[in-house]
């Protein structure tokens, strides 16, 4: 018999389910935007600025290094929605997406697009406010980890957590 969870318990359970649900989505969807011309084009000056994708830019050129990311968001975000399943498929997929997103929040750094020049204290342009709530989904992806690694028995490095007996999706 499964007792009733506090409100407060409850509040955690379903933002945690959003939270994992909407960054797989977030990574699914903009990962098969990649596909698309527009997509390229918008991309272009992220990374033939920035030192960590201008050499893979060089190499591939846009259209390849865009179906690149592409295809590494749809598998990063099928993996954190596996979390189910394959707990540990799905924390190896959330910090892929955590690395992803240090990447992605660089580019604030090394785009000068990401700015607007001329207003004094540094603005944000409409790129550089996109870039930011990259903040967001790498705490996300971090939180995302940490559940399904727990989810899977491992509280530490080497170490396995006392089964629960609750349901993985729910943990």
């Amino acid at each position: 018999m499964r007792t009733a969870q506090p409100p407060l318990g409850g509040l955690t359970s379903l933002g945690s389910v959003i939270m994992r649900y909407g960054l797989a989505t977030v990574f699914v969807w903009v990962g098969g935007l990649k596909f698309v011309e527009y997509e390229v084009e918008n991309a272009e000056p992220l990374v033939s600025n920035s030192p960590l994708t201008a050499r893979l830019r060089r190499k591939l050129g846009a259209r390849k290094l865009a179906r690149l990311v592409a295809i590494s968001q749809i598998t990063l975000g099928t993996l954190i929605a596996l979390k189910p399943v394959a707990p540990l498929a799905s924390a190896a997929g959330s910090l892929g997406a955590a690395g992803m997103m240090v990447g992605t929040l660089s580019f604030l750094a090394t785009t000068p697009e990401a700015w607007q020049e001329g207003h004094g204290v540094p603005q944000l342009s409409v790129l550089g406010e996109a870039l930011l709530k990259d903040g967001v989904l790498l705490g996300a992806s971090l939180l995302t980890a940490a559940e399904s690694l727990r989810a899977a028995g491992i509280t530490s490095p080497g170490r396995a957590a006392p089964s629960s007996g609750r349901c993985p999706l729910w943990s």
